[in-house]
């Protein structure tokens, strides 16, 4: 079972298959230094990942500045998965409930629907009825979807405007076709003993 990767170093392209020798894939010789410093790409069929070293990153509370290395990757998807992951990201980042999820994923369908202005929806209205949002089966009673609304509402996702009108977080809701979470991982720093 052979899977095509394209491997992109610096300026160089090549191309691994996994239908090719190890043995061939080693005559691939760099002997004036090495290739993987500047950064790499691998493609595959459904993805992108980028790798890099030394790029500099900016606390924006102490304005230190530290080297780090970068591993990025692109997925590109359809426009339900793509608003499914959106939302399982989101989930993750702030610790949402299961209920806070839930009610996240119908609100930004609802959201989906809404007329832009300036670039992005600022409001979205949210009315009660029918057992749904405007009317809407949403597949949870009130007092639950409420109980979710109370934790977006905590969680700075969504600001009261009025009864039943709510101003968005832009960076959370959004019709944008691409999104990045970043992690970033570090260190404790070492106890004196």
């Amino acid at each position: 079972m052979g899977y095509g990767v394209t491997v992109e170093v610096t300026n160089m392209r090549c191309d691994v298959s996994g239908n090719r020798s190890i043995r061939s894939i080693k005559r691939d010789y760099h002997p004036e230094g090495n290739p993987l410093l500047e950064g790499t790409v691998v493609t595959t069929r459904e993805k992108r990942i980028s790798t890099g070293m030394r790029k500099e990153l900016v606390d924006p509370v102490t304005g230190e500045v530290s080297a780090i290395t970068a591993l990025h990757r692109v997925k590109e998807l359809d426009d339900a998965h793509f608003v499914k992951v959106f939302s399982e990201g989101v989930k993750a980042m702030y610790d949402l409930s299961r209920t806070g999820t839930r009610v996240f994923q119908a609100i930004l369908d609802e959201y989906q629907k809404t007329k832009m202005n300036g670039g992005y929806a600022d409001t979205i209205y949210l009315p009660w009825f029918n057992e749904g949002i405007d009317g809407q089966d949403v597949g949870m009673s009130k007092r639950t979807f409420n109980r979710g609304l109370a934790e977006l509402i905590e969680n700075k996702f969504l600001a009261p405007r009025s009864p039943e009108a709510y101003w968005v977080n832009p960076s959370l809701f959004f019709k944008g076709d691409r999104v990045a979470f970043i992690r970033e991982y570090r260190r404790k720093p070492k106890t004196p003993f």
